[in-house]
């Protein structure tokens, strides 16, 4: 007795010899490389530590140990990882935005601004709210406005500003992004701020500005 699942099968082998039905693939070609052609990789959906690695000819467990703060079961898409020992670490990439900002500044005749710890610390905790809570605006749903926040981790100011940015892959390229725009370059160029503070993660960048 011949079962519906043979029939079925039968039929369907019948379909594809007669070209009424042609079998499908979703496999894609993906390039492999032996080695990382650039040092920074802005992540995409679906990526996971191993099939990064696997692309660009690298040990996962080590591509985990230069990217411990990205979490390898929550990689954010837009998010940037470090590919190769010699990209700059986040501190690295947090100073030379306060170096680019305060060259800016100094082609406008203003004084350099301090990158003062607390407020750098204030910075990070936001560019991390943004990632973990998955928003991009200058209000917070856990910490509310960024002058709140301030206030919130006890740091005191006469006036304040905020720049945020998302899925630039160096300080060179938020630079530019920021100071293309009209709001984000006043910010910069404020001659009434002395201090500032940057933070980093996984591909969203604050800048915190105040007047002490």
């Amino acid at each position: 007795m011949i079962t519906l699942k043979r029939i079925v099968s039968f039929l369907l082998t019948m379909l594809i010899s007669m070209s009424i039905i042609t079998p499908t693939t979703n496999a894609q070609s993906i390039t492999m490389f032996k080695e990382p052609p650039f040092e920074f990789y802005k992540i995409s959906r679906g990526d996971t530590f191993w099939f990064i690695a696997k692309r660009y000819g690298l040990d996962y467990k080590r591509l985990m140990q230069l990217n411990p703060n990205t979490d390898p079961y929550n990689m954010q898409v837009g998010g940037i990882i470090r590919l190769k020992e010699s990209a700059a670490s986040v501190g690295t990439f947090e100073e030379e935005v306060v170096r680019l900002v305060n060259a800016e500044r100094a082609k406008q005749g203003l004084s350099p601004l301090q990158h003062r710890s607390d407020v750098k610390n204030v910075a990070e905790k936001k560019a991390m709210d943004m990632i973990n809570s998955n928003y991009f605006s200058h209000t917070s749903p856990n910490y509310g406005s960024p002058f709140d926040m301030l206030k919130t981790f006890g740091i005191s100011y006469r006036s304040a500003g905020e720049n945020i940015a998302k899925g630039q892959r160096s300080p060179q390229e938020v630079m530019n992004a920021w100071m293309n725009s009209t709001g984000h370059r006043a910010n910069i160029l404020n001659s009434s701020y002395n201090a500032i503070g940057v933070g980093f993660y996984n591909g969203a960048w604050v800048q915190l500005f105040i007047q002490s």
